[in-house]
């Protein structure tokens, strides 16, 4: 499952994000510019930025076919060359792969399921390559138990004695720390017989969640309110203490200690990932703030992560940007896609030959329960995935097409980019970049339909302390609990065309982009405020531009 990063759209205004989000910047220069530049304004002539009557967000990647169409995440971008549109629809079967528990000796290609997993495809968890639908609990219940139709789940991880600033080979690059027996992800699914009580809990994972909401609203200066929910989750049943919970007389699992954090992860769309990992890392490390240096409360920090493709190269330092994931954990779309493949799932490959749960209490039971049948790779010791299988999955989620902007010549939309730029959302949601002409993407050469594109993603590619109520208090490397990379928002308006009962933000909680923008707080909290000031007809010319992206 490529958690192709909202690891969320959450709507995921940054905190940046929404901070320029919702501040109007005054003018940007001609449609091909950057968007960056400045416009001298005539006295009492209105300003608009230079994305304004921007259509193809994508450069030549981009498809004007995907207006109210529930594939409008699934076209692949139409420069590609014959060959690589072959490559691309070999990786659109790859991705819709539903794989099996081993051995499958009829179809051996699709078994190695698990052992404990979260979905069985990537699909589910990017539902016509969007996001995943919000569970929904249904009325008169207060909760429901994480089930085979779930597409978000936990991440999990140690508290650390002390903040890791500088990442090293000693101190595991600031990697979240693992749980013991369990790893850095819970996995609520499992084959049969992967528990040691698996009579009692057929098909059950390392642990049972539950997921509930709270509520509360927001009240606008002219008196309108909106009600907000906010997903909770309860961890039981753990597979080293069955039965067990937080609330237990003597709480003897791993997984149920004090000093675990848990977080939850939405699934992401997976369009125009190639095109983000071809920005020059140059361009986006000048956006880096740390410290505020330019007092606009905004202060971009950049993620340096472990990098699987480096180390597997034999690279003594084998530390890259982060750019995809909730938390820019991630530094390829390789990577993502693989380490997902690996961990939602449960099938090894090329890069993460191991599974994910190797050297656990629970992983050694289960061979010995099951007679070794199911290892994680095949009678030659290869992976359960192919590198051919591998590869194709990587390049579907690199050149799937960016949907065109649409309604751009509307009045309201054109307001609301202006007002867009006014409450500086900008200052997070930078708007274009333009891609490398040259060069490697995940250790591999990247498309030629992804050189040298003038795209406009709306996102500054770094993390941003979106204060308490979105935080979940895990750090992932060098973010911190408080901390989210910048969501991109192209394709946004399509969201909930491509599946109906999709979410924004990283546990899904909003359901609809103006609830994501009023969960912003930290470096947002003066954009969101700002927005909320405005009167109800500017509020819907802000919320028709960005369903305009």
């Amino acid at each position: 499952m490529i958690m192709t990063n909202i690891d969320k759209i959450s709507l995921s205004f940054s905190p940046k994000s929404l901070s320029l989000t919702l501040a109007l910047c005054v003018g940007l220069t001609a449609c091909g510019g950057s968007g960056d530049e400045v416009v001298e304004p005539k006295p009492d002539e209105k300003v608009y930025p230079a994305y304004t009557d921007i259509k193809a967000s994508g450069g030549d990647t981009t498809t004007f076919d995907a207006s109210q169409s529930g594939h409008g995440f699934s076209t692949p971008a139409p420069n590609l060359t014959d060959a690589d549109l072959e490559h691309h629809l070999e990786g659109d079967l790859s991705f819709e792969t539903a794989f099996t528990t081993a051995p499958n000796s009829e179809h051996p290609e699709l078994d190695g399921l698990g052992p404990v997993f979260n979905n069985a495809d990537c699909n589910s968890c990017h539902q016509r390559d969007g996001r995943n639908s919000t569970p929904i609990v249904p009325a008169g219940k207060t909760r429901i138990k994480l089930g085979s139709e779930a597409g978000l789940f936990l991440r999990i991880s140690k508290a650390a004695d002390e903040v890791c600033s500088v990442g090293t080979a000693a101190n595991d690059y600031c990697a979240p720390i693992p749980v013991p027996n369990f790893g850095g992800q819970l996995f609520h699914r499992g084959v049969l017989k992967a528990r040691p009580d698996w009579e009692e809990n057929l098909f059950g994972g390392q642990a049972d969640v539950y997921l509930s909401f709270e509520t509360k609203e927001v009240t606008y200066p002219d008196g309108s309110v909106t009600v907000l929910k906010k997903p909770l989750f309860a961890v039981e049943n753990p597979y080293d203490a069955p039965g067990e919970t937080v609330n237990s007389a003597n709480v003897t699992s791993d997984l149920l200690q004090d000093d675990v954090l848990m977080g939850w992860r939405n699934g992401m769309p997976v369009f125009g990932l190639g095109l983000l990992e071809a920005i020059p890392e140059a361009d986006i490390l000048a956006l880096v703030d740390a410290d505020d240096a330019n007092g606009d409360t905004i202060s971009g920090r950049a993620n340096f992560v472990f990098d699987a493709v480096k180390a597997q190269a034999g690279d003594t330092n084998p530390v890259s940007l982060g750019r995809f994931g909730w938390k820019a954990n991630t530094p390829s779309v390789r990577v993502q896609s693989l380490g997902a493949l690996r961990g939602d799932i449960g099938i090894t490959n090329p890069l993460f030959p191991d599974e994910s749960i190797a050297g656990t209490a629970l992983h050694d039971s289960y061979l010995t329960r099951t007679g070794f049948v199911d290892t994680g790779s095949d009678e030659n010791g290869a992976p359960e995935a192919s590198a051919e299988f591998s590869d194709s999955v990587v390049f579907y989620a690199e050149t799937l097409a960016v949907p065109a902007r649409r309604n751009v010549e509307s009045p309201d939309v054109r307001e609301g980019a202006r007002l867009f730029e006014q409450l500086n959302c900008t200052g997070c949601h930078k708007a274009s970049f333009v891609t490398q002409s040259s060069g490697n993407i995940g250790g591999a050469p990247m498309s030629d339909a992804l050189k040298g594109q003038t795209i406009y993603p709306f996102t500054d590619m770094l993390l941003h302390d979106m204060g308490e109520e979105l935080a979940d208090g895990r750090p992932d490397f060098l973010a911190d609990g408080n901390e989210w990379r910048t969501r991109p928002l192209w394709g946004i308006g399509l969201t909930q065309t491509v599946n109906p009962q999709a979410g924004f933000l990283h546990d899904g909680r909003a359901a609809t982009v103006e609830e994501a923008i009023l969960w912003h707080g930290g470096e947002a909290q003066k954009s969101r405020d700002e927005f909320m000031a405005l009167t109800l007809d500017e509020r819907k010319q802000v919320i028709a531009f960005l369903m305009s992206l």
